[in-house]
């Protein structure tokens, strides 16, 4: 079973096991929700079975030479899957040298990766497998001349070619990229789930659990014990900057921490729930309190939120910190 390694979204992996079972697979989809809770796993399910060797009802056998080159990532960049039938598209994987560009892609996926990763592959029938499948990582990510150049490919692609987007801010995806696309919705995971999750990968960390957010990645990277521990002095530096005599000291506090932006992503959705968990725990007995971190766990979203939308990490701390400063 593809999608066997899926936990906690049983609607869509029989949405999608009766899509492949029948042959009625849609031909663009739109893979909808929070990081780190199976999107990808899915994406990667579907193109199993549009490659596998040995189907049986349209499902793939796991089994397979193309099953496991399927869902077996490169070791070297770009690391991307080793059949070539399933092509990966993802902000900054490709090298410039592929995409014959002069610098990385830093802020976006840009036109040339869609040009070379897309439109030049797709005239062209597939290498092994009875289909073609191009699943985009983060496809809020496009560029917009990039997600212009595909609109009319996900509207009229050739005969066997399947699109799989992932998305947790389908919001952002232009209008016309939405309509041709079919949006399934994967929520965040349980509590439950996620010590499963634990449980079977033998991982013996419960508290990290109801501060993952429902993503299974996060609780994952929380779980491994050093990065735990530059989370916690992340935290511990910010605090000690908010209790600062002044800006000035504040500043002087996090001019360590400007992170690349993937990482400082990561440190402040850990903050965000450590103040989430916080605030719960002060509610009944300092009101007072629990909403003031009720207010720092807001802004720290937003900034979240602005770093997301590619803002300058420096800037976003230090107007973070001065606002939580304030509060």
């Amino acid at each position: 079973m593809p999608f066997r390694e899926i936990l906690g979204h049983a609607t869509s992996v029989e949405i999608l096991t009766r899509a492949v079972g029948s042959g009625r697979l849609h031909h663009a989809y739109r893979f909808e929700g929070p990081d780190g809770v199976g999107k990808e796993l899915a994406a990667f399910g579907v193109a199993q079975c549009l490659v596998c060797e040995r189907p049986s009802q349209g499902l793939a056998c796991c089994s397979c030479g193309a099953c496991r080159r399927t869902k077996t990532i490169a070791t070297e960049p770009p690391q991307v899957p080793q059949h070539p039938d399933v092509v990966l598209l993802a902000r900054g994987l490709y090298p410039p040298a592929v995409l014959g560009t002069s610098s990385p892609e830093t802020s976006a996926i840009g036109i040339e990766q869609v040009r070379r990763m897309v439109l030049a592959r797709i005239g062209f029938s597939s290498h092994e497998g009875r289909g073609l499948v191009f699943i985009v990582r983060d496809a809020d990510e496009l560029s917009q001349s990039a997600a212009n150049a595909l609109l009319k490919t996900l509207e009229e692609p050739p005969d066997r070619v399947h699109f799989i987007l992932l998305t947790s801010r389908p919001n952002r995806l232009l209008d016309t990229i939405r309509s041709r696309t079919l949006p399934i919705r994967f929520g965040a995971l349980s509590d439950e789930v996620l010590e499963r999750i634990l449980e079977q990968r033998q991982i013996t960390a419960p508290a990290v659990v109801p501060l993952a957010q429902g993503s299974a990645r996060l609780m994952l990277e929380l779980a491994c014990s050093e990065k735990l521990e530059e989370r916690d002095q992340f935290v511990d530096a910010i605090r000690r900057a908010i209790a600062a005599p002044d800006l000035a000291a504040a500043l002087d506090v996090i001019g360590k921490k400007q992170e690349e932006r993937d990482e400082l992503k990561i440190q402040l959705a850990w903050l965000v729930a450590r103040l989430a968990v916080d605030a719960k725990a002060h509610a009944e007995t300092e009101p007072a309190e629990a909403e003031r971190l009720s207010i720092h766990h807001q802004i720290v979203t937003q900034t979240l939120r602005d770093l997301e939308r590619n803002g300058q990490p420096a800037l976003m701390l230090e107007s973070m910190l001065t606002r939580l400063r304030r509060a």
